[in-house]
């Protein structure tokens, strides 16, 4: 079994910031690729970031660039996401995913290509 935690979700006013963390555990020691997704209320799920299990490969969805950082303990399945100068279009459940079969240096964009789903932690932004 392989568990996905989110930790970090919370309110805070627009142009705030707020880091987001995502631990992979469990039975197996294999790295995985991770990412974050997120949906709001009356929305599809989105994509938002992805790591390759590398660390070295990322990808961004044009909302978030230049606002948003990933990033990833080295030799650990956790990830971290740095949000800053949120937005209130930002408010949304996020989804913390681990993909255990991508390529060491793929970030994978596609729910698809993920096994593994946190519970998810709410990110409110007020204006």
């Amino acid at each position: 079994q392989v568990q996905v935690v989110e930790s970090g979700g919370g309110l805070v006013q627009a142009g705030g910031s707020l880091r987001l963390s995502c631990a992979a555990s469990g039975r197996t020691s294999s790295s995985y690729a991770m990412g974050w997704f997120r949906q709001a209320p009356g929305k599809e799920r989105e994509f938002v970031v992805s790591i390759s299990k590398s660390g070295s490969s990322t990808n961004y969805a044009d909302s978030v660039k230049g606002r948003f950082t990933i990033s990833r303990d080295g030799a650990k399945n956790t990830v971290y996401l740095q949000m800053n100068s949120l937005k209130p279009e930002d408010t949304a459940g996020y989804f913390c995913a681990a993909a255990r079969s991508s390529g060491y240096y793929y970030a994978p964009l596609r729910s698809s290509e993920y096994d593994y789903w946190g519970q998810g932690t709410q990110v409110t932004v007020s204006s």
